[in-house]
């Protein structure tokens, strides 16, 4: 058992939200009870997944995506009034971090992901340092590299092949972070991965020679959340269990 005060703490000192100019709030968004036991977490605050928690017996759920962002009327209805209700009637935290779970340099989802791709950072890129790039040894080709990520996230990327350059740089940044693939092509990445692919991407992999592969913003950013609730749960001698909605996006 740990007070809710010091996990909030604990959060905000490892994801440091300050730093950061976020589309919505960090940190504690749904105030519940004071003491907290066990630690689901999750990817994204849908009415799924704190059903999901309720029934492991959470007392605080932590996600990436919360509840509140910028553009927001504000009014508690329709999809938002029944999250928000499950989580006051079952008098539950929730904690959301957006980009500082994004840009933390261990537990993080940029560097979770590079985990399990066998890629290392040495490098940062793009608006507020999201974006990783790092040099790989075994100088793979596009298709082998989306090989490698349909086996670790179970799932297909989008492959946009570029010119068929050996990848000895790859650059990454995790969920809806298309946006980045200029800034990626300038830091001298040869392969860019996101979660997602907008019109533009395609145009500029086909003229740059740079390979873009879009491997989904929900299989993206499945890594990060537990691994800092798994950490914090430790810290605390917390129960901690991740629950993965599925999401095709």
């Amino acid at each position: 058992m740990a007070a809710r005060q010091r996990i909030e703490s604990s959060l905000n000192e490892l994801l440091q939200p300050e730093s950061f100019r976020d589309y919505g709030p960090n940190g504690l968004q749904v105030e519940g009870r004071g003491e907290v036991h066990r630690i689901a977490s999750g990817v994204t605050a849908s009415l799924a997944f704190i059903d999901a928690a309720l029934a492991t017996g959470a007392d605080t759920l932590f996600v990436h995506h919360g509840l509140f962002w910028r553009g927001h009327d504000g009014r508690l209805t329709g999809w938002l009034k029944a999250r928000v209700t499950r989580l006051l009637r079952a008098d539950v935290n929730l904690f959301a971090y957006h980009l500082p779970l994004d840009a933390h340099p261990e537990l993080g989802n940029n560097a979770q992901l590079g985990l399990r791709l066998g890629l290392r950072a040495d490098a940062r890129f793009g608006d507020q340092d999201l974006g990783f790039i790092g040099s790989t040894p075994a100088a793979p080709d596009a298709q082998a590299l989306a090989a490698r990520v349909q086996q670790a996230l179970a799932r297909a990327p989008v492959l946009l092949p570029g010119d068929g350059r050996p990848l000895r740089r790859i650059a990454w940044c995790t969920g809806g972070a298309q946006g980045y693939f200029e800034a990626a092509i300038a830091a001298g990445a040869d392969a860019y991965l996101s979660g997602e692919l907008s019109e533009p991407q395609a145009h500029l992999s086909r003229e740059t020679g740079v390979a873009y592969l879009a491997c989904g913003h929900h299989a993206t950013e499945r890594y990060g959340a537990p691994a800092v609730a798994a950490h914090v749960a430790a810290q605390f001698g917390l129960e901690h269990q991740f629950i993965d909605i599925d999401n095709p996006a």
